[in-house]
């Protein structure tokens, strides 16, 4: 499931750059972005609770409004306004980090999320996703695919290397940073957007690109690799989460 300057980069810093054809701030472009193949499943389970299944993991929680634990290390908190209406609260590290209203179509065949989530430099991103029943029902229990998003905000990406070995990864609107080497080792994700135990590992792949894995208590949770085109006007980010077959495509253009 995404800015820092660096200050006092020495020279041979700014001529890795200068070459590295993934280098610079990149814009996600939502129109030639695809999450199509991503599925989120709901299901009913004892003690009047609903599991929520996504990219490989599952938490547990009631329409009460009260917060429960997730995978992800943020916390999720589902209030039931109507049989067809849900909000939703996240949190990271204790903090409100977005908000949202779940709304089932009268058919039942689509649902919609229209949420507002607070970016790193105090403003708001409104983004609205809309998923296609593929199975299940009646209400919220099912299997839904990803059909549509919108955001009012597009993220950044700013990929900045450090010397022939390094590279620090900045997601501008959530303000994380991770400031890693291409050792194939574990460094941390910090920054607002990121629970504790979050971690990065990088490789290159060629000249062009990075492969790059996000994990959780050393965990892997999202592999993807990132290429930037031959004319340097577009960086593409193609994955998916780990132990899933349901890939994304994210499309950034160069700023």
């Amino acid at each position: 499931m995404r800015n820092v300057l660096l200050i006092g980069i020495c020279a041979c810093g700014v001529s890795a750059a200068a070459e590295a054809p993934y280098a610079g701030t990149w814009k996600m472009n939502v129109a030639k972005s695809n999450f199509g193949d991503t599925t989120v499943m709901y299901e009913s389970v004892s003690g009047g609770e609903m599991k929520a299944t996504m990219d490989g993991q599952s938490y547990t929680f009631k329409t009460d409004g009260k917060d429960v634990m997730t995978p992800w290390g943020m916390t999720m908190a589902w209030k039931e306004v109507d049989p067809k209406t849900w909000e939703v609260t996240e949190k990271t590290n204790g903090k409100v980090t977005a908000t949202g209203t779940m709304r089932l179509s009268s058919d039942g065949k689509t649902l919609s999320m229209d949420s507002k989530r607070v970016k790193a430099d105090g403003g708001t991103s409104h983004d609205s996703m809309t998923f296609e029943r593929v199975s299940g029902g009646p209400g919220l229990a099912g299997k839904w695919k990803t059909r549509n998003l919108k955001t009012s905000s597009p993220e950044t990406l700013t990929l900045t290397p450090k010397g022939s070995d390094g590279l620090t990864i900045s997601v501008g609107n959530a303000g994380g940073v991770c400031d890693a080497r291409f050792d194939g080792k574990d460094h941390p994700a910090k920054g607002p957007v990121w629970p504790a135990g979050w971690t990065c590992v990088i490789a290159k792949e060629g000249t062009n690109g990075i492969a790059l894995t996000w994990k959780k208590d050393g965990k892997d949770m999202y592999k993807s690799m990132l290429v930037a085109s031959s004319d340097g006007k577009t960086l593409t980010e193609t994955g998916s989460a780990a132990g899933v077959n349901e890939k994304f495509t994210v499309v950034y253009d160069k700023q």
